[in-house]
């Protein structure tokens, strides 16, 4: 039981330590969210936007600017998070590979992944919570925290996904960017006259988008709407898995007949803390 946790504990740190390395992506996290949110709350008029919200049946007529932050927000996050995954699936996946090859169990970097995710969504979604408290207060703050949470923890499985099957950067961010733009914007009933389509609820975010902005100006929980956001996540998941598994299945089996053993935590740990990033 030791060694595993020492090899799921190695391989998490590598994962935390390429995301760290990532600086365009921590300046996005502390500059871009910040000012997605507050331009957004400064040039949209705050006149009254009705909406009929699904999630809890409820006709509502919330300021318009106020519904647009909670757009900007799942934006911002899943952009965010999607890209991050992406970036450390694409760079990483040559180690990941040598990894496998050196006999590393793919369980253990599977986990290490997904704690990384896990860790990486929380963050961005409190962050982005508190952020828009500071223009207004939501009637439900830890939801609009949970469903961003759950809209990060989509996009970084859909990042992984691009990361494993796409060849060049440029097509993953376009990729992240476009989906992104479609399935964000198309539920705002500010820009969208289609936003209570049925076409609508079958959008990755959708059920997000229904949490988020009944947690925003409803005090009438939407627990159903969060679990159908996991249900993206899990499909997500599942796919992001079989993709990683695709990737370094050849690299597992030729280690696997060539008898060798598993790599040991200090092989991996040593690259971690002083190999240059031309070892990706």
């Amino acid at each position: 039981m030791r060694r595993h946790l020492t090899l799921y504990a190695t391989a998490a740190r590598y994962d935390l330590v390429e995301h760290s390395r990532n600086r365009f992506a921590m300046l996005l996290i502390v500059v871009y969210i910040p000012l997605w949110i507050s331009l957004a709350y400064v040039s949209i008029p705050d006149r009254p936007a009705p909406l009929h919200l699904r999630s809890t049946g409820e006709h509502l007529a919330p300021a318009g600017n106020e519904l647009t932050q909670i757009t900007g927000a799942i934006m911002a996050v899943t952009l965010i998070t999607g890209f991050m995954m992406f970036a450390a699936t694409f760079t990483g996946h040559r180690f990941d590979r040598r990894l496998a090859m050196a006999g590393y169990p793919r369980f253990h970097l599977v986990t290490a992944k997904a704690t990384s995710l896990t860790l990486t969504s929380a963050f961005v979604a409190v962050y982005a919570t508190a952020v828009t408290r500071f223009f207004w207060t939501p009637e439900q703050p830890l939801q609009l925290a949970a469903a961003l949470f759950c809209a990060a923890l989509t996009y970084g499985a859909i990042g992984v996904i691009l990361g494993s099957v796409l060849h060049r950067e440029v097509e993953g961010m376009f990729a992240l960017v476009m989906i992104s733009v479609l399935d964000d914007l198309l539920p705002n009933p500010m820009w969208s006259s289609g936003a209570d389509s049925s076409f609508i609820r079958f959008l990755p975010t959708y059920g997000t988008s229904q949490a988020a902005t009944a947690a925003g100006f409803s005090l009438t929980p939407t627990p159903a709407h969060l679990a159908l956001e996991l249900v993206w996540f899990t499909g997500a998941t599942l796919l992001a898995l079989l993709t990683f598994h695709h990737r370094t299945r050849n690299a597992h089996s030729k280690m696997r007949r060539s008898g060798g053993d598993a790599v040991t935590s200090a092989h991996l740990s040593r690259p971690v803390a002083t190999e240059p990033e031309n070892l990706h």
